[in-house]
């Protein structure tokens, strides 16, 4: 559906995505660093097997990204965040919230996702997810990263350095646990998860915990049924812990088995970040609904720049109701259902390929239709094979600023960590002024899908850039 407030984009856009297509020569030694990793995880057993186990976890492509599209993704971030902080978006969000999510909290949550994908027309926000996976393998991932030739490593905005993402993580950490406790020590984290060590994300639990122990604070990575309460605080095992690292899809702590840490969080013995009331308040699916009502957003006082940033960046969303049925089943090609509380798109529909059966018990559940944004997509290579793969942008947030921005590669409806190709996968900002010229001489196809690298035909006067990127 058109959006009324539509900005022609730059050239820069046009340049972003022919080199999504044709350009190969920057990339990333994805086995070298399977090999850093295994070394790196040697403790938790995953040495042997991480490149069997998890052979698509990383991409060896990178994904460029208009500067234009990545300064409006960081100003629907600010909005949603300015509008998320008034005292009426609490009341609106949490009236039919779990009791649970009422309790007042002084945290702000650990590893906030915004999740994005590259329309025509510009960026829109598909979802918001507390306790966003990743993080950690894109530090890893930062790392590993190479260039063909030094023109193409100057001509953009590279990511964050990998010492100044460890910085911020760590810090994310204290602050967490300062706002709860003040000035008292961090002792011990919990890196809590159903079966951790079955999770396909748990290198990135280690890595974790590698990194806050380098950093002076204990970290032990486990299941919710090792949790116990003893002595007036939490304990993993025989352990004390200070802090929650909650990783748990079980957003409000409902499940029988969780019952230690929910009392934990209701006691307040022990900090839990995310908490349930962070996923209430930024990741329910019927969220994106308030913020596109523009009538209820001017009668909190929000101003009409914010406003007009907000409804173009965030698709139509609406609450799926039996009394629309009809008309949503007419129009189904142009929704995508989801489950209000859903996560990682289980449960999620795409409207064309609906089926009677799926469409009622969407009927019967709680779900939202949001209108359909289709990703745009990055050419891979494998030896002389060329694939194209949908791509999807997470930006990590933390109190409103940007962290760390990765893209994931992917084929079929949803992000699985399957697709040969694919995975997550580092994000360059392609600066105003950026441009592909024609190269002379023969293309090079194992380095660069447009020229060879002795005659790169990329071109851009880097000093334009003014995109403030983390780091």
């Amino acid at each position: 559906m058109p959006n009324p407030h539509r900005v022609p984009l730059a050239a820069s856009s046009a340049t972003a995505e022919r080199l999504n297509r044709e350009c190969f020569c920057i990339g990333t030694d994805v086995a070298g660093l399977q090999e850093a990793l295994a070394r790196e995880l040697l403790p938790g057993g995953l040495a042997a097997d991480l490149p069997q186990s998890h052979p698509h976890l990383f991409s060896s492509a990178p994904v460029f990204v208009a500067e234009q599209q990545m300064r409006r993704m960081h100003e629907l971030i600010a909005a949603i965040e300015s509008v998320v902080a008034l005292p009426q978006w609490q009341a609106q969000v949490l009236v039919d919230a779990p009791p649970i999510a009422r309790w007042p909290q002084r945290t702000r949550g650990l590893f906030m996702g915004y999740d994005f994908h590259i329309a025509g027309d510009g960026a829109r926000l598909i979802e918001i997810n507390t306790n966003a996976g990743g993080a950690l393998l894109n530090l890893a991932l930062a790392r590993a990263q190479q260039a063909c030739c030094s023109l193409a490593a100057r001509s953009f905005n590279t990511p964050a350095g990998v010492s100044e993402i460890e910085r911020r993580i760590v810090a994310m950490f204290r602050e967490e646990w300062r706002l709860a406790r003040f000035d008292a020590p961090l002792r011990r984290v919990a890196i809590v998860d159903t079966a951790p060590a079955g999770q396909y994300l748990y290198p990135e639990f280690l890595l974790c915990q590698r990194l806050l122990r380098l950093h002076g604070i204990d970290a032990v990575i486990v299941d919710p049924a090792g949790l116990v309460l003893r002595d007036g605080g939490l304990h993993a095992g025989d352990l004390p812990v200070d802090l929650v690292y909650n990783r748990l899809t079980d957003f409000y702590f409902e499940a029988a088995e969780h019952r230690v840490l929910r009392e934990a969080y209701r006691s307040g013995v022990a900090v839990v970040t995310p908490h349930p009331q962070a996923h209430a308040r930024y990741a329910n699916k019927h969220n994106l609904q308030w913020l596109g009502d523009t009538g209820l957003l001017r009668s909190w006082g929000v101003n009409e720049a914010t406003i007009a940033v907000l409804v173009a960046g965030i698709p139509v969303s609406m609450p799926v109701r039996p009394a629309d049925a009809e008309t949503l089943w007419r129009d189904r090609s142009g929704w995508f259902f989801k489950p209000a509380t859903g996560f990682g798109s289980r449960g999620s529909y795409r409207g064309d390929k609906l089926t009677r059966k799926a469409f009622a018990q969407i009927l019967a559940g709680d779900y939202v239709a949001q209108a359909m944004v289709p990703p745009t997509g990055r050419t891979t290579r494998h030896g002389d094979v060329d694939a194209p793969l949908k791509l999807d942008l997470r930006h990590y947030v933390y109190d409103g600023a940007v962290q760390l921005v990765a893209a994931r590669l992917y084929q079929g409806q949803t992000t699985n960590f399957r697709t040969p190709g694919g995975g997550f996968a580092p994000v360059y900002v392609v600066p105003e002024g950026a441009s592909m010229g024609d190269a002379g001489g023969s293309a090079d196809p194992s380095s660069c899908g447009i020229a060879a690298t002795s005659n790169c035909a990329i071109a851009a006067d880097s000093s334009r850039s003014t995109l403030p990127m983390p780091g």
